[in-house]
Parts: structure tokens; sequence; C-alpha cells
């Protein structure tokens, strides 16, 4: 879960702008800690600034070769 202000995201942008950093910041957290690719779905809008989204896996983490 990720709740707040985006890094590097002005107040004033839009909603699209602001939705597109946020899911720019949760594909690559998902690739970099988890090494999967995974897709968003972003809910109906509650209320104004405020955004949700489902997140699944795509695609499941490299097989680790065991040494």
């Amino acid at each position: 879960m990720f709740c707040g202000r985006l890094a590097d995201v002005p107040v004033d942008a839009d909603p699209a702008g602001a939705r597109a950093a946020a899911a720019a910041m949760v594909l690559g957290l998902a690739h970099d800690f988890h090494e999967v690719r995974v897709d968003m779905t972003w809910d109906p809008v509650r209320r104004p600034g405020a955004w949700t989204a489902q997140v699944t896996v795509a695609s499941p983490p490299p097989r680790q070769e065991e040494a």
C-alpha cells in the first residue's frame, strides 16, 4: 500500500500525470524488489485527488538455481 504525496509530481499536476507517476513507481518497485511484472487497474474515483488501484502479478519471478 502506498499513501501520500508522490515525489517529483507538482501539487497542481493533472490527474492523468499523477496516476502515470504512481503507476511508474509501483511498476518499478515490483520489478526492483520482487523481480515481477505487475498490471494495475485503476478503481473508479471516489473523491477528488485520491485514487486506488488493484495491482496483480502478471509474471512470476524467475526461478533461482540452487547452488
